[in-house]
């Protein structure tokens, strides 16, 4: 057999071998298409003042089963963890500016968004699905408290503390913790602009918390504000 049909017959072997690997791969790349969702860009003014959220913000334990939207979505995220100035500037302050807050979007009824756990991106001011499916009766259980699982989404705050560790060392324990509060307030405070409610909630198992929302290893789990209508 001559070098020429050897190299045809491989020639011929890798397109057969490609065009059998090809449409998985276009249906992965459809898959991993998927699973971003990019958000409408966030409102800079509106006609509710921080004095009237301020005043009327109550803890809400008890939703309406009304969807939310995208666009309050967008708000919220944006919100707690949002870009707003250059080099990286968020809408929460960070020690060192090294933010080490990552954020869950538990989704079970958002309008326009699949059930499912999504992974705030604040450089893009968009989601990413890290879980499949409705997941909010598995965060439910984690806190032991059902009334969890009627808020139509829920956003999870985690945080890792190295990034804050590498320049603060142990104060770190200190800043984060500081960190996290402003940025659940300033979410907080969104939602009742929004004609929404929520509250904060500590008491969770950190595992099955962690579990539920598939953070990573180095993550540890520090609030969760379930979100919705009264």
């Amino acid at each position: 057999m001559t070098t020429r049909n050897v190299h045809g017959q491989v020639l011929a072997a890798c397109v057969a071998g490609f065009a059998l690997v090809a449409p998985a791969l276009a249906q992965a790349q459809e898959a991993a298409t998927a699973r971003e969702v990019r958000l409408a860009a966030p409102r800079a003014t509106s006609e509710f003042s921080v004095e009237q959220a301020l005043r009327t913000r109550r803890s809400l334990r008890s939703f309406a089963p009304t969807p939310l939207t995208l666009a309050e979505v967008s708000q919220l995220l944006w919100a707690a963890q949002g870009i707003t100035g250059e080099r990286g500037r968020r809408t929460a302050p960070s020690a060192g500016a090294l933010y080490p807050l990552e954020l869950y979007l538990v989704a079970g009824n958002v309008t326009g968004l699949p059930s499912g756990v999504y992974r705030y991106r604040p450089a893009e001011h968009g989601l990413v699905q890290v879980a499949a499916g409705d997941r909010r009766a598995e965060v439910a259980a984690a806190c032991r408290q059902s009334w969890v699982a009627e808020a139509p989404a829920s956003v999870a705050f985690t945080a890792v503390y190295a990034r804050t560790a590498k320049k603060y060392g142990e104060r770190s324990v200190r800043y984060v913790p500081i960190e996290v509060g402003a940025a659940a307030e300033n979410l907080a405070l969104q939602a009742v602009a929004l004609g929404l409610g929520t509250t904060v909630v500590g008491a969770y198992d950190d595992a099955r918390l962690a579990a539920a929302l598939g953070s990573a290893a180095d993550e540890q789990p520090l609030a969760l504000l379930p979100v919705g209508r009264q």
